[in-house]
């Protein structure tokens, strides 16, 4: 269930409203919108009477949700949600970008592609410290070393962070480090997990799972939003399909289902979603014609020596070369590329 209020609602009012949803055992999320107060109520709320909602002070509507996902769908907030990290805004007009390699492979080389990176005005650096990776055998990340070259990077350089946690032991160690908080693939229906990251109140990168669908994409978000955390943003980065000429099969169909149903700004991966380095522009590029809110790519000073992902990861010539292209397409599509400084 949703209640709409006026922005200027008295604060008892609210309260008012929000007392009554506990009464019944209910949880009521406060979700401002550009016009209106949503309040959002989760838990057992078919048995809440829209009547006894209407006649409180204030409320201006009490609509049904009808979705398995209530406080992430279009339905509980029309408005996009926009996302302010250290005054970078991710989502409405503007177009992000996420990149660096997949792995911190030694101090030396985080800086050296942190540097770069930062002086083609990208303001988001992606790497690994934890790699949970299909094999054991295979380079796991440098971990706790390797969020403190992280650290380093970020006092010394400028620039924010996004890594991954690996599991509930390595939240706190991740969240004092990153920006945005990275929850894989393989940990999207961890839902313990999902709980716990929501907890930081850190912004949230949700990847979508390699066989899941859209709506357990969502589902999986809403676990998250429910600690009353909404700094959620979405990432398509390939499904597991019968196609084996790629890596995985890059939905972009789910970029604009997902904006139609979900205010959370969604991401594309194409690093990921195809696996061939040069591919990756072309997706890259498509995913933005889609609707997409930012891209994260993996990008090294030279991808042949890369401990993970080589073959996908784009090296610097070719990715100043993309970011040169998403400026001409940009506006194209009303968006803005969000980067700090233009070469």
């Amino acid at each position: 269930m949703l209640i709409l209020m006026n922005l200027n609602s008295p604060r008892q009012d609210i309260q008012n409203v929000k007392d009554k949803i506990i009464s019944f055992n209910c949880t009521p999320h406060e979700i401002p919108g550009a016009s209106k107060l949503a309040i959002g109520i989760t838990g057992p709320s078919e048995h809440l009477i829209k009547e006894e909602f209407q006649l409180l002070s204030s409320v201006e509507e009490v609509i049904r949700v009808t979705k398995k996902y209530k406080l992430v769908s279009r339905q509980m907030k029309n408005d996009d949600t926009i996302i302010n990290v250290n005054e970078t805004i991710i989502g409405g007009n503007e177009l992000t970008i996420i990149a660096g390699p997949c792995a911190i492979e030694s101090r030396e080389q985080i800086f050296d592609i942190a540097g770069k990176l930062k002086e083609m005005g990208v303001n988001f650096l992606r790497a690994g410290a934890y790699k949970p990776r299909s094999s054991p055998y295979a380079f796991q990340g440098l971990k706790e070393k390797g969020l403190e070259y992280l650290c380093d990077v970020k006092r010394e350089i400028g620039i924010n962070i996004v890594t991954e946690v690996l599991d509930q032991s390595t939240i706190s160690a991740v969240a004092e480090v990153a920006d945005i908080i990275q929850l894989g693939a393989r940990n999207m229906q961890n839902y313990a997990l999902l709980e716990q990251v929501g907890k930081t109140q850190k912004p949230v990168l949700l990847k979508r799972g390699m066989s899941a669908t859209i709506e357990e994409l969502l589902l999986s978000a809403e676990y998250i939003v429910s600690q009353q955390n909404y700094n959620v943003i979405l990432c398509e980065r390939g499904i597991r399909t019968f196609e084996t000429a790629t890596r995985n099969t890059l939905d972009l169909n789910a970029v604009p289902v997902i904006k139609k149903n979900s205010h959370l700004p969604i991401f594309v991966d194409p690093s990921h979603g195809i696996g061939i380095w040069d591919k990756v522009p072309a997706m890259a590029m498509a995913a933005i014609a889609a609707g997409a809110d930012g891209l994260i790519i993996e990008v090294h000073t030279n991808p042949e020596k890369a401990l993970s992902d080589g073959l996908q990861t784009l090296n610097l010539t070719t990715f100043r070369e993309l970011i040169q292209k998403l400026q001409e397409l940009a506006p194209v599509v009303n968006k803005k590329l969000n980067l700090s400084k233009h070469e």
